[in-house]
């Protein structure tokens, strides 16, 4: 196929209303069934996956086969994490009205790095930036990066500490690298979740040459066993423990760090967002004297996926650490989001976020959260009146049911995704192997609480 036919069938393709039509009616069907299908499919959809197998097409193909062959097959064979009854992995679900905005942002196919490169996504993200900040309670002074989520925004936090920490020392770490580097110390909680260590591992700090805090019995650093801190240290906190919930006593800790001079980091993935709501905001108390913070907008906001955010209090070393520079790179009067991430080439994913903040407003988002915890007090309380054993305190939205044996805790996990009737992960909590039920979707009610405890139910007396 020469380079003109090939341009004339895609521009003929990208002209046809039909295919959009035909995509909108996919869409829509797969929404209007979502919250009463399977929330995991069930055998024959994947089975239906092996229609994907083929070889590489040596021809161009017909874009409506190509939507009708994915519909076909792989709409069925989703996970519904966008339905009431999924409550694994910590993950929310999206907005039907954003996820038309998303529809309309990926047509603009925008590259997010510049004001020149997006004059609409850069204000719309420093829109979001603002609203954030507002929201948290943060200092207006403050700048955040849109990164895919919190791996990568823990990431930035602690690139911009390094940053800081070393030049404070005397050394250039973007021009003199780490070998022969002063070496500062990293404090971090016994519980802090995995992304930290990997993001020190990144950074060429090592996961192993960390000093690890004691924790209580709900995960949350151990105040009294924290070491004596001092102006070299970077200071890891954690505003919500993946298994628990639980939230390190923050405004003790940082304000120790603060009277020593260490840079704190606050890893708020999912827990960050209680500082919005009255109910829950004590939780995250203190938490505003920090230098960083990482949140995910794909957790408690329900934005759709690739949305986390990296707040920084000192913008000059999140910039220091993330920025490039080139001839060709075209930096603005305006707000330029490259600068406070570790990627160029990315897309406008700050729309979403506006959207979702747009639409919810502040009351939404209280709303939000503080229906998210009623839901997961909900099914703890009918969990225990069934006689299950629940190891956790519910403080947030995190519940950790624990069984008889951990043969009984792998096959009750097995038979309750099998049925289709909910979703829900494991994990190890002391040792214990538990079932880990996390409630983040806004769709997710009361009836739908009231099914996934009946599936337990069922579960326990298929299992025993």
């Amino acid at each position: 196929m020469t380079e003109k036919t090939l341009q004339e069938k895609m521009f003929l393709a990208a002209g046809d209303e039909k295919l959009f039509e035909q995509a909108k009616t996919y869409a829509l069907q797969y929404m209007h069934g979502i919250y009463e299908r399977r929330v995991f499919p069930e055998a024959q959809a994947l089975a239906g996956l092996s229609q994907f197998d083929e070889d590489l097409p040596q021809n161009a193909q017909d874009g409506a086969e190509v939507l009708r062959q994915l519909h076909q097959y792989g709409s069925p064979a989703t996970v519904a994490t966008t339905a009431g009854r999924y409550f694994g992995m910590v993950t929310g679900s999206a907005y039907p009205p954003v996820l038309a905005v998303k529809w309309l942002a990926d047509v603009w196919d925008q590259l997010a790095a510049l004001t020149v490169t997006s004059p609409v996504t850069s204000k719309l993200e420093a829109v979001c930036e603002k609203w954030l900040l507002e929201l948290f309670g943060l200092p207006s002074t403050c700048r955040a990066g849109f990164v895919s989520g919190t791996s990568m925004a823990t990431f930035c936090g602690l690139a911009a500490a390094r940053y800081h920490l070393l030049t404070r020392a005397g050394w250039d770490v973007n021009a003199q690298g780490l070998f022969g580097a002063p070496p500062f110390r990293v404090v971090v909680g016994a519980e802090a979740h995995s992304t930290v260590f990997k993001a020190l591992t990144l950074l060429g700090l090592g996961k192993d040459r960390v000093e690890l805090v004691p924790v209580d019995e709900q995960g949350r650093m151990d105040a009294t066993r924290l070491p004596e801190l001092d102006a070299n240290t970077l200071l890891i906190l954690q505003a919500g423990n993946v298994n628990s919930g639980s939230f390190d006593p923050l405004r003790e800790i940082i304000s120790r760090a603060r009277a020593a001079g260490a840079w704190v980091h606050v890893d708020g993935a999912f827990g960050l967002w209680a500082a919005v709501s009255p109910q829950y905001q004590h939780l995250t108390d203190g938490f505003q004297d920090a230098d960083s913070w990482s949140v995910d907008g794909h957790k408690t906001l329900n934005t759709p996926y690739d949305s986390g955010i990296v707040i920084c209090k000192h913008p000059e070393d999140l910039v220091a650490a993330l920025q490039i520079s080139g001839s060709y790179i075209l930096y603005g009067e305006q707000r330029d989001g490259m600068l406070y991430t570790p990627e160029m080439s990315r897309r406008n994913r700050a729309v979403e976020l506006w959207a979702t903040l747009k639409v919810l407003g502040r009351e939404g988002i209280v709303n939000l959260v503080e229906g998210l915890c009623a839901h997961t007090q909900d099914f703890a309380a009918q969990m225990r009146a069934r006689g299950f054993n629940i190891k956790n305190e519910v403080v947030f939205n995190q519940a950790l049911v624990a069984c008889d044996s951990p043969e009984q805790c792998s096959a009750m996990q097995q038979f309750l995704q099998q049925s289709g009737e909910c979703w829900c992960g494991t994990a190890r909590w002391r040792d214990t192997p538990v079932i880990r039920f996390s409630v983040c979707s806004w769709a997710t009610t009361a009836a739908d609480i009231e099914r996934a405890v009946q599936a337990f139910v069922q579960a326990r007396e298929a299992c025993r």
